[in-house]
């Protein structure tokens, strides 16, 4: 996808709230992990709710209520017009920042879920984890290290054709070539904590909602590596 140039530029890990299925308790939870707060279009409206302090607003706006537009600084505002990408895409896409938690992305339609997992992919090179009822999910990166514990399910969904390798998992995933229409690698369960690596950017990780915090400090490091905007 084309790069831009950032709309939010921060040292600190970034909160964007969307529209989707949450509460002010999952914007909270995030919040203490990822203190700066960016809305994506109607997602401003839970920012707002919780009395977040909000950075940026960035979308199209097709969903923003002007009641709760008129409640944000205009400077503050950012409406990209463009329909050849999501609300989501438009606001990871313009953010750079250690690592993203996104709250709003899971839950509800179907379709709205599968063009998130599609925005992690095509914003590769900006470590996203997006917080569900349950569960987390991000673009697996190069390699990371998670404190997980036996038993917790660890479940892998390539979203093209990957193979990667593991520690610690039941069923190690190395010398296997995944692709979503040939093999995948969900309900894969830890012995303890876990290593994984990937060699392409098509692997979702999806982990249980506690190692959240485990997730985000580790995507966040400086030493964990990120995948280029463009890989060959």
């Amino acid at each position: 996808m084309p790069s831009f140039d950032p709309i939010v530029h921060s040292s600190n890990p970034v909160t964007l709230v969307g529209g989707g299925e949450a509460t002010p308790q999952d914007l909270a939870e995030a919040l203490t992990l990822a203190p700066v707060c960016v809305a994506v279009d109607g997602g401003a409206a839970l920012a707002l709710q919780a009395g977040a302090e909000l950075a940026a607003v960035i979308g199209d706006f097709d969903s923003l209520r002007q009641e709760d537009l008129a409640r944000i600084p205009a400077d503050r505002c950012h409406r990209i017009a463009e329909q050849d990408s999501t609300d989501f895409e438009k606001a990871l896409s313009r953010v750079a920042a250690p690592v993203v938690v996104g709250v709003g992305f899971l839950g509800g339609r179907v379709d709205h879920q599968l063009a998130a997992f599609h925005t992690l992919a095509a914003c590769r090179a900006q470590p996203c984890v997006l917080l569900g009822q349950d569960e987390v999910v991000c673009l697996a990166p190069p390699k990371v290290c998670l404190p997980t514990q036996a038993g917790d399910t660890v479940s892998l969904f390539p979203l093209g054709p990957v193979a990667g390798r593991s520690a610690g998992l039941e069923w190690p995933i190395q010398g296997l070539e995944f692709g979503p229409l040939t093999r995948i690698g969900t309900s894969n369960r830890a012995k303890g904590p876990m290593i994984l690596e990937m060699q392409t950017p098509a692997m979702l990780l999806i982990l249980p909602r506690r190692l959240m915090p485990a997730l985000v400090s580790a995507l966040a490091q400086p030493e964990c590596a990120r995948w280029n905007a463009r890989v060959e």
